[in-house]
């Protein structure tokens, strides 16, 4: 059936169609010109040129020291190293339910789905529309005097609008979505590695206030026995009551150390809770034994190279330098033209039960090129802008390698030092144990003055309490190097959830805890 184009010419459907493929066509040649990307090109910053994370050590490691592996990558679930079943539990229920992870995870599901929106700008857009009117026109509206006519109108159409990616503005923005994307992955990365590295930092902690505890209680129960006896030694003349005092005194003192540790382990207890997302009230868990931990003999060391892929915060720091770019190439591409494809193809009558007869087919194909003139400096302003705004993230991607180096270079030092601070504490408790035994035998026979005997009983306090702190510390050190470097190799099968996601703060209070 012949139809009427939108110059008035009767055209056969055949003809039509023919004429319709011809502006298609047409089209598709100004949509081949798309690629022509105008903004800068991405270029990905190398890693460090370093191959040691710090100078070489001069004097020879400590007895016991730990051996590092370089070039190996710790598994994925480095907390394991330590043997501790329960240690396993206390991880696994934090990242199970700490609300923190959980809402990071929903923040990367919305980046995924932001990215999945912005990937529509490639596609057509295709809508239909379908509206009935009643109208009345005046018969002045045709230059007569006769009354208007009233009639209906009916009308349905599909639309189809397209913007050609000629200079790339689209890319530049499907970029920024797609680095955000990957930044919410980091930072869940991120999330789930401070998770993992608070829960063993804390339960490390209350391991050690419970073995000081444990410590002091004993010293207590020691200082107790000899209050007795020198209050007995007072009763029969061989002792006076001025070290009856004294040993009151420092009976008390050792008894005022115990109550800031039980108020700092029931403080880690009570983080612990709130890392697993259980109320401080519920918590049931019993606190671990440093005696029931191992300590890991070689700790493997990721080369320097590879870190920047390791550490999820530099990866976020990295995908925030592309969001950058992305930026740029945009603020760049708003110079240039923008071309609008849109054609529209439907029917038009007076009567419903007609719309859609070939006579009453209307269709239309429009191409529309806007080219900015004269915006007043505003595109040139925001392009400088997006170029300093690259700056700064640039600096921004320097300063946190820079940081995560640092973290690792101090972490390994602080095992250096751990195990060499062990050792001498180990000498000590030897040194003071035996010195304190031979004292406390020499003076229920007289043999020595009590002062001689607080001097032993002070110098094994000390001993003791030093020895079990730089027992935990080290455990403490080595838990920091493994989040320090990322926290080991990726997951199987993980998904856009569970890729290797550092918290800088988990380093930091790992470094912190018992200091």
């Amino acid at each position: 059936m012949p139809a009427r184009s939108a110059f008035g010419q009767t055209l056969p459907l055949w003809g039509e169609m023919r004429a319709y493929g011809r502006s298609i066509g047409a089209a598709t040649i100004l949509m081949s010109l798309a690629g022509c990307a105008v903004g800068p090109t991405y270029h990905k910053p190398p890693p460090p040129s370093v191959s040691h994370y710090v100078t070489a050590p001069e004097a020879p490691p400590a007895p016991g020291a730990q051996v590092y592996e370089y070039g190996q990558v710790a598994q994925h679930d480095w907390w394991r190293t330590f043997r501790s079943s329960r240690l396993n539990r206390l991880v696994a229920q934090a990242l199970a339910r700490n609300p923190t992870l959980k809402a990071t995870q929903a923040s990367l599901r919305v980046a995924h789905e932001n990215l999945r929106a912005a990937m529509g700008v490639f596609y057509p857009q295709v809508n239909a529309g379908l509206s009935a009117e009643r109208l009345r026109n005046s018969g002045a509206q045709f230059g007569g005097t006769s009354p208007g006519n009233t009639f209906s109108l009916y009308t349905g159409n599909v639309n189809v609008s397209y913007y050609p990616d000629v200079f790339g503005i689209n890319r530049y923005v499907y970029g920024q979505a797609k680095a955000q994307e990957d930044i919410a992955s980091d930072t869940l990365d991120a999330a789930r590695l401070s998770v993992e590295g608070n829960v063993v930092a804390t339960a490390l902690a209350a391991a050690s206030y419970q073995a000081q505890i444990a410590a002091t209680r004993g010293i207590i129960d020691n200082e107790t026995r000899l209050l007795t006896l020198t209050q007995q030694r007072y009763h029969i003349g061989a002792a006076s009551y001025l070290e009856v005092v004294a040993q009151k005194s420092q009976l008390a003192s050792d008894e005022a150390t115990l109550p800031p540790l039980m108020e700092a382990l029931d403080r880690d207890q009570d983080a612990l809770a709130a890392l697993s997302g259980v109320y401080p009230a519920q918590w049931k868990q019993k606190v671990l034994s440093l005696t029931r931990l191992h300590l890991p003999g070689t700790l493997p060391v990721s080369l320097p190279s590879t870190l920047v892929a390791a550490r999820p915060d530099i990866r976020a720091a990295e995908a925030q330098l592309r969001v950058a770019n992305a930026s740029l190439g945009e603020a760049v591409a708003r110079m240039y033209p923008l071309l609008d494809i849109t054609a529209s193809w439907g029917g038009q009558s007076l009567k419903s039960s007609t719309l859609f007869d070939s006579a009453n087919r209307i269709w239309s194909l429009a191409g529309d090129l806007t080219a900015p003139i004269f915006e007043g400096g505003t595109l040139e302003a925001q392009k400088r802008a997006a170029q300093a705004a690259y700056g700064v993230s640039y600096e921004e991607y320097k300063a946190t390698v820079l940081g995560a180096f640092q973290q690792v270079a101090d972490t390994l030092r602080a095992l250096q030092h751990d195990a060499e601070a062990l050792d001498a504490f180990d000498e000590e408790l030897k040194s003071a144990t035996t010195t304190l035994k031979l004292t406390q035998d020499q003076y229920r026979v007289g043999a020595v003055d009590y002062l001689a005997l607080l001097s032993a009983e002070a110098g094994y306090s000390r001993a003791r309490i030093g020895f079990v702190h730089a027992l935990s510390q080290r455990y403490i050190d080595t838990a920091a190097l493994f989040v320090a470097l990322g926290g080991g190799s990726p997951k199987a099968d993980t998904g856009h959830a569970a890729r290797p996601v550092v918290d800088t703060s988990a380093v930091s209070k790992l470094r912190r805890t018992s200091r």
